[in-house]
């Protein structure tokens, strides 16, 4: 796999369309009088939408393109003829990449959105913004004729960590030039680069290795690792992330101890030490400990002590070599042997997790928290998505809209929330771009509690 179109982390802007803005209509009609409102709603905007492709193998498409918007929904007419909701916006990513909201101030990782493990695994990772409704929506007993209608809602643009960790069986781990990359070419039809000299291999190469028994598995070749590697030296974390996912760990080291003449037991205990700083987990994942270049002068003693410290460790021993091929048959069958029964450990019957359900979950949660911050003496700052939403969506140009926004205000107790936090009458409060001055008195009564907020939010539509 060449180094040029081999990518596993990269972060990218998403944004989902702006909803259409809602009609302010009436119907006129002949022989029809006071025909009453007709606006239609715009259509909702489309969404960007991550999708597993089995047959992707890295996020290079994303290495040089880092922008991506989806279709905006267009407005609302009269008639009630409702605007067309945008087109969704597909990405594809590879099996097990992991999604991850990008903290705007800091662009570091917030928190994990999901992770993609099985093909057609889909996350929806910018919705689209809402059309605004027509004037039809805002007819009440007392208000027959509202001449007003809602904005679109404008889409919320944000970063996303992609990180994809290779999916395989088992690894290849050890220290550069121990002849990994020989084995992998020996057991399986992947080709990787092979030299004598170090870090040779920069990617991981992945390759489906056949035992005689019938039985295969994938298998991956990590580059080499170093001392320090769980501190990023020698790009230890770029390397380390792909043997999170594996299932079993084939340990290869080098008998002769390589151009350094290095001691074969140190570099078995200095790999996993690594491994278990980097991630404790790993310390405990099955793993097979392979001696190779056994044909070599002097490593039938080199293999013997090895042998001792990896049985003693309750790891399982092969000796091998690459060149030759001496002990590969056995070492496959024994990989492909624990693989098996690893896998059948693992519960077929396992529930499968709604990637969106558990998103769309939280996204409303914090959509529905109301922030109220002091920004200086008698200046107050009101933040959250579901009431910057009700800004944006109001037609700041219409009092009858204004008016309308001021009930929403009320019944989602706005007022009683900004006296509970000290906002006296006179002092300004602002959301987003605009300014208002409070004019509520506050009162004895017990302010609502942060649930009933959450089902006046959800609510206060319908009561209109």
């Amino acid at each position: 796999m060449p180094t040029a179109t081999f990518t596993d982390l990269c972060r990218i802007n998403v944004r989902g369309g702006d909803g259409g803005a809602g009609c302010m209509s009436f119907r006129r009609e002949a022989f029809v009088p006071k025909g009453g409102p007709d606006g239609g709603d715009g259509g909702n905007g489309g969404s960007v939408i991550l999708e597993a492709d089995p047959q992707l193998s890295s996020l290079i498409d994303y290495r040089y393109k880092h922008h991506f918007r989806a279709e905006r929904g267009t407005h609302g007419k009269g008639a009630r003829r409702h605007g067309k909701a945008g087109e969704d916006l597909v990405l594809h990513v590879p099996l097990g990449t992991v999604v991850r909201e990008l903290d705007p101030q800091r662009m570091e990782p917030a928190y994990d959105i999901c992770d993609l493990t099985h093909p057609g695994d889909r996350v929806v990772v910018a919705p689209g913004g809402m059309g605004g409704r027509g004037n039809i929506h805002f007819v009440t007993s007392v208000r027959r004729a509202p001449a007003f209608a809602e904005k679109g809602e404008p889409a919320i643009d944000h970063w996303i960590e992609l990180e994809m960790k290779l999916m395989a069986d088992a690894a290849l781990v050890g220290m550069p030039s121990v002849g990994k990359s020989s084995i992998i070419a020996r057991i399986s039809a992947a080709r990787p680069k092979i030299a004598d000299y170090p870090f040779t291999t920069l990617v991981p190469n992945l390759g489906v290795a056949r035992a005689k028994t019938g039985e295969s598995f994938v298998v991956a070749d990590v580059p080499g690792l170093i001392e320090g590697a769980s501190e990023g030296k020698g790009l230890g974390h770029e390397f380390l992330r792909h043997i999170e996912r594996t299932a079993l760990i084939l340990h290869v080291v080098d008998l002769t101890g390589g151009f350094e003449n290095r001691d074969p037991l140190k570099d078995y205990q200095t790999i996993n030490d690594e491994l278990a700083a980097y991630a404790a987990e790993l310390a405990e994942r099955p793993q097979i400990v392979v001696g190779n270049k056994c044909d070599m002068p002097g490593a039938d003693v080199a293999s013997m002590f090895l042998r001792e410290a990896a049985e003693a460790d309750g790891y399982p021993y092969y000796e091998v070599s690459a060149v030759t091929g001496e002990g590969l048959d056995e070492l496959v069958i024994a990989c492909a042997a624990k693989v098996a029964e690893l896998r059948r450990s693992i519960s077929v019957d396992a529930p499968t997790v709604d990637f969106n359900a558990v998103v769309e979950r939280e996204r409303l949660r914090r959509d529905k928290r109301i922030s109220i911050t002091r920004e200086e003496a008698g200046v107050w700052r009101v933040s959250g998505g579901a009431i910057e939403r009700m800004v944006v969506q109001t037609d700041w140009d219409n009092e009858e809209a204004v008016a309308y926004l001021q009930r929403r205000f009320d019944r989602i107790g706005l007022d009683d929330l900004l006296a509970k936090h000290g906002c006296v009458q006179g002092d300004e409060v602002r959301i987003l771009g605009y300014a208002f001055s409070y004019d509520g008195v506050a009162t004895d009564e017990e302010l609502p509690a942060e649930d009933e907020l959450e089902e006046l939010t959800e609510d206060e539509d319908a009561q209109d």
